[in-house]
């Protein structure tokens, strides 16, 4: 009798339909990201700087272990915390309480008198992540409604909408200046 060969299967194709499958899906499908919360870190630095800053320049916002908001030496509902910012910021009273100004000249703008306000934010090491992350858009929404303010009056659209050059100036007139301290420990009430 003779030895009769069994047919076999070709899976030459079916190791490139495997190796399609695997690249659509890995192309059509998302992968969930964290996303961070954007701010322009200063380079490190090898010395101990020493900076100075006069207290009326620092608008201090502290959120306790409670995730209540302390601005200005009081206690004001997040709702309001835009509002305080964007006040304490632009001080168009020139109020002595408020920050200094520094006029600057400012390309496509001119001489510009631009803030010396820093928003100084403190939080417990208890605060709630969404709190903290709350106030931070609170206190970036104030700088975005300040530049969209400056940018409607000098060129009549929103900052958004402007080219790269004239967000720079923007950005030169009202600078995101939001400082952040180590987390403390105010302590809970026991």
């Amino acid at each position: 009798m003779a030895n009769r060969k069994t047919p076999g299967i070709n899976t030459g194709s079916m190791a490139d339909i495997s190796f399609l499958l695997l690249t659509f899906f890995l192309l059509t499908s998302s992968i969930n990201t964290e996303q961070g919360i954007p701010r322009r870190l200063p380079p490190p630095s090898e010395k101990e700087v020493d900076v100075q800053v006069n207290q009326r320049n620092v608008f201090v916002v502290e959120v306790n272990f409670n995730d209540e908001i302390f601005a200005g030496g009081e206690i004001i509902p997040v709702n309001q915390l835009t509002y305080r910012a964007k006040e304490f910021l632009e001080n168009p009273l020139n109020a002595p309480n408020l920050p200094e100004k520094d006029t600057k000249l400012i390309e496509n703008m001119g001489e510009y008198p631009v803030s010396k306000g820093v928003l100084s934010l403190r939080n417990d090491q208890s605060t709630s992540y969404n709190m903290y992350v709350t106030v931070q858009n609170e206190l970036q929404r104030a700088v975005n409604e300040l530049r969209d303010k400056v940018s409607l009056q000098y060129f009549g659209k929103v900052y958004d909408k402007l080219d790269t050059a004239l967000q720079k100036s923007i950005q030169k007139a009202v600078p995101m200046n939001i400082s952040e301290a180590p987390p403390v420990n105010y302590g809970k009430a026991e």
